[in-house]
């Protein structure tokens, strides 16, 4: 660093020119100081006059500069003291060098002082430039539409409205339409970004007066004026504006309301288009909405399988009962307690058949499912009953193990029914199809754990194949050439709905096994 540096301040304007100019005169000032003060016989304090000198190179000297000329002022008035007054030193000529001295160094403090307020201010002024240069880089170049807007005559305006008893603006506004465009028109652009220009247009993102097209509709407008009024920090909505090309687009509008109104000629207003993402959300509801439609359609679909699949075992029964019952009529004579059982067995048919069109209608209304305490002994025994036809078909012998003293599970009866016929026609078409010399089905059950019972059904058939354990419970899958693969998937279904499981394996010594493990209900569990 230069001598010249360090003595003088730098500057932008006139450089090394200036800082000479005032030296010089500085320099030339002292000399004259000195020369008066010491050659003539002038009487006074002419050394106050080096005050004069250091004011004038305050102006282009720095704190170091400053400091060196009071130095050499105070020797010089010390040197003319010397030189004038060595031998007939007296009281006045004293104080008027303390007073000289006094003058001096009290005004090389205060200039000192100002020179550090100055460099304070200059620091100061550069860090708000700063400041303000990385604020205008990021307003210009970020890809959100910013604005920054004038707010300050419309508050006055609202804060008039306001002493005038008005609390309600949007109230008044809807009483007075006027009043929006007269606002409107008291809202200047100071400044508006490359974003906001590209969104709405160079016309609507213009500085100076506020486009009529980029307000909101009358009601979001009187919001924004009502949340000044009531001195809000932030208002934010998502408004519909209209580009220069016409363009309708709709906006997250945000506004920052400053604390201190003198800052209201300086609000930030910023836009984010979302009208793509608000037609990908309705495009979505659209797809959910045709996505529900097939949902309800595949249901049905399912319900209908069901329907079908449950169906075919009673309905088959009443066939088969009817054609019983025929035979019997036809003896010679005909065998009447033979008929009536025939008749009564079709009757209880009838009956199941409808109990299963009846749960299937309430799977649409769940809260119509009655929940009771269901025996799982009497529960197997009646699924037996209502089998012993398939049963005597097929030549199958049933088998049931139950442990003494079951609790009952909470469950739909009906629903219990259908699982357990399921399983049981399931295991039956099995054997037939594998022609198995032995053809047994057993029906155990046991009180598994605290919470729950357990029904296994097991059959001496084939048991499952390797590729059909992953997919035994898929919709639609079957191993059976007229099957609707509906069965297994609508039974595990049936009993996860209620708390209850369905699983199926293969046994160590042949055959398949399905176990359902049923919920008990809690006051019957501890009981």
């Amino acid at each position: 660093m230069s001598i010249t540096a360090t003595i003088f301040r730098s500057r932008d304007i006139d450089g090394g020119a200036h800082h000479r100019a005032f030296g010089l005169v500085a320099i030339v000032l002292a000399v004259a100081v000195f020369y008066v003060d010491t050659y003539t016989d002038i009487e006074g304090a002419i050394a106050v006059l080096y005050v004069i000198t250091m004011l004038l190179a305050a102006q282009a000297a720095t704190r170091i500069g400053l400091i060196g000329l009071a130095s050499v002022c105070a020797a010089l008035t010390l040197v003319s003291y010397g030189m004038t007054h060595s031998d007939d030193a007296d009281l006045q000529s004293t104080v008027r060098l303390i007073v000289a001295l006094a003058a001096l160094g009290v005004t090389t403090v205060l200039l000192l002082k100002t020179e550090a307020a100055r460099l304070t201010l200059l620091s100061a002024n550069s860090a708000l430039k700063e400041s303000e240069a990385r604020y205008r880089s990021i307003f210009d170049r970020t890809r959100v539409a910013l604005w920054e807007r004038d707010y300050s005559k419309l508050r006055s305006y609202l804060m008039d409205v306001r002493a005038q008893g008005v609390t309600d603006i949007k109230a008044y506004g809807r009483a007075n339409p006027a009043i929006v465009d007269y606002c409107v028109g008291l809202i200047r652009v100071v400044a508006a970004n490359e974003a906001a220009r590209e969104m709405l247009g160079r016309g609507s993102a213009g500085v100076g007066a506020l486009s009529r097209s980029i307000i909101p509709g009358q009601e979001r407008f009187l919001e924004v004026l009502q949340a000044i009024m009531d001195g809000d920090g932030v208002f934010e909505d998502k408004v519909e504006i209209r580009a220069d090309n016409g363009e309708e687009k709709l906006v997250l509008l945000s506004i920052s309301f400053p604390e201190d109104p003198a800052a209201f000629n300086r609000v930030v207003v910023s836009m984010v288009d979302v009208t793509q993402r608000e037609m990908e959300l309705k495009a979505l509801a659209e797809a959910q909405a045709e996505l529900t439609k097939a949902s309800k359609a595949a249901t049905v679909g399912a319900m209908s399988a069901s329907l079908a699949h449950e169906l075919n075992q009673p309905l088959g029964a009443i066939v088969v009962n009817s054609q019983t019952l025929l035979r019997w009529l036809d003896r010679d004579p005909p065998d009447l307690a033979a008929v009536r059982r025939s008749a009564e067995r079709m009757i209880r048919d009838s009956q199941r058949a409808s109990e299963i069109i009846q749960n299937t209608r309430n799977l649409l209304s769940p809260s119509n499912n009655k929940v009771e305490d269901v025996s799982v002994e009497g529960l197997i025994d009646e699924t037996t009953a209502l089998m012993e036809h398939e049963l005597q078909r097929s030549g199958t012998t049933l088998l049931m193990e139950t442990s003494s003293h079951l609790p009952s599970v909470s469950a739909v009866k009906i629903e219990l029914q259908q699982v357990l016929i399921n399983l049981i026609t399931n295991a039956i078409q099995a054997m037939d199809e594998a022609a198995s010399p032995e053809r047994t089905i057993t029906v155990a059950a046991e009180h598994s754990d605290i919470e729950h019972v357990c029904v296994v059904v097991r059959d001496t058939g084939p048991g499952i194949t390797d590729d059909a354990k992953e997919k035994l419970f898929a919709p639609f899958f079957t191993t059976k050439e007229t099957g609707m693969g509906m069965g297994l998937s609508i039974c595990r279904t049936t009993l996860e709905a209620r708390g209850g499981t369905l699983d199926g394996t293969n046994h160590p010594e042949g055959g398949a096994v399905f176990e359902m493990r049923l919920l008990i209900k809690p006051e019957v569990e501890y009981a």
